[in-house]
């Protein structure tokens, strides 16, 4: 008698409260104001640096444009909802890009003579942010995404653990229940990156994590013309630290950019939806070209971070990484695409693909390709793929 599979850590259906809406649902109608008759459902951006402000400061909403704004106001208590449903205590802070995100995370925690583990896999920018910190006395250990490698680093030396799954371009997945306790443990806070998969894929704080980190600008707000970051937590203590650096720095959001956010969050669920389904045929059809090595995507039935990925994953994400020959060969095939835009970042509703040697901070192949599949029709994109390796072999 075969065990029952086993159901997955995090979903669209766990019990979020008292409506127990779906996701799909939940992204139509985060943080929108109380109706109000003859005014829009989500209002428009309010432009201001200061506000009428009688009496003393303490207190007041709004005081000072680098403090706060309405717009992004309601833009954090929707990713908040989606962050961790239904959990009064979970906040939201924004950034004016994904990276605000980070270096307020890194550096607003990490003091002098600490310890953080780094992805040695993760987001190019890390290798930038390992530099810094060890400048101004941070130790850092790297280790790779997945396995036992990133749980041999967490002593009680750590103080901070950073996490990124799945891991951008590699796509590798770890286990962040696993890890979280580990560094729990031993008195270390844990952050985790969920760009690629959302906060409808993967929701890490209720995997154990003390912060979940994202840009913005990929798939949350999907169309490639806003930046943005965030940073949600339930632990009041690092909310206050990461506000205090956003103010302190001046990373904030425009309210133009946390106004089309907000908007771009209705959609978030049919995008990613689609996005995943997609990603998942572009990548069956990679596997079947002799020509193409090391297809990877969550999704995939094969992909070794399948499994983990089935438990802790709700949708697998957009992207879709493979490698071809070499850089010529590579770049041959991204001259051909006519659905496919050569272009960095992912997550838009239109599919872009580079080979990501050509900024020089990644560890892959010379003729490795990032893929990120938008929500054109999969058998048009698949086509269109399948004729461009054709081009290129030829």
């Amino acid at each position: 008698m075969t065990a029952p599979e086993e159901p997955p850590l995090t979903g669209p259906r766990l019990d979020y409260g008292p409506a127990n809406d779906a996701d799909g649902t939940r992204v139509v109608r985060a943080g929108l104001p109380a109706e109000e008759p003859y005014e829009p459902p989500l209002p428009g951006p309010v432009f201001a640096a200061h506000y009428h402000l009688p009496g003393e400061v303490e207190g007041a909403p709004y005081a000072y444009g680098r403090d706060a704004n309405p717009t992004w106001s309601r833009l954090e208590q929707a990713l908040a909802e989606l962050e961790a449903p239904g959990d009064p205590d979970a906040e939201v802070i924004t950034f004016s890009s994904g990276m605000g995100a980070i270096s307020a995370v890194l550096f607003s925690l990490a003091r002098p003579g600490q310890t953080v583990v780094l992805p040695s896999d993760g987001y190019n920018q890390l290798a930038e942010m390992r530099e810094r910190l060890e400048g101004l006395g941070v130790q850092v250990r790297t280790a790779r995404t997945g396995g036992d490698a990133q749980l041999a680093e967490v002593d009680e030396d750590v103080s901070l653990l950073w996490l990124e799954t799945p891991c951008n371009p590699g796509l590798d997945v770890c286990d962040i229940r696993k890890l979280a306790d580990a560094a729990h443990e031993r008195g270390a806070l844990v952050a985790v990156d969920n760009t690629l998969a959302t906060p409808l894929g993967q929701r890490p704080l209720l995997l154990g994590a003390d912060i979940s980190v994202a840009s913005g600008t990929k798939a949350l707000t999907g169309h490639g013309d806003v930046l943005l970051g965030y940073v949600a937590t339930r632990n009041q203590q690092v909310a206050a630290a990461v506000r205090a650096w956003r103010k302190t720095v001046g990373a904030i959001p425009g309210p133009m950019e946390a106004w089309l956010a907000h908007r771009s969050l209705a959609t978030l669920d049919v995008r990613t939806q689609r996005q995943a389904g997609n990603a998942l045929a572009v990548a069956e059809a990679l596997t079947a070209r002799p020509e193409v090595r090391d297809v990877r995507h969550p999704g995939l039935s094969d992909d070794p971070s399948h499994p983990l990925a089935a438990r802790q994953m709700s949708r697998y994400g957009c992207v879709v990484s493979f490698t071809l020959a070499d850089e010529a060969h590579a770049n041959r095939f991204l001259s051909q695409l006519r659905l496919v835009d050569n272009a960095t970042s992912f997550g838009g509703v239109r599919s872009t693909a580079e080979r990501r040697g050509r900024w020089g901070g990644d560890q892959v192949p010379d003729g490795f390709i990032r893929l990120s599949v938008g929500v054109e029709d999969s058998a048009d994109l698949v086509t269109d793929i399948r004729r461009a390796l054709d081009e290129a072999a030829g």
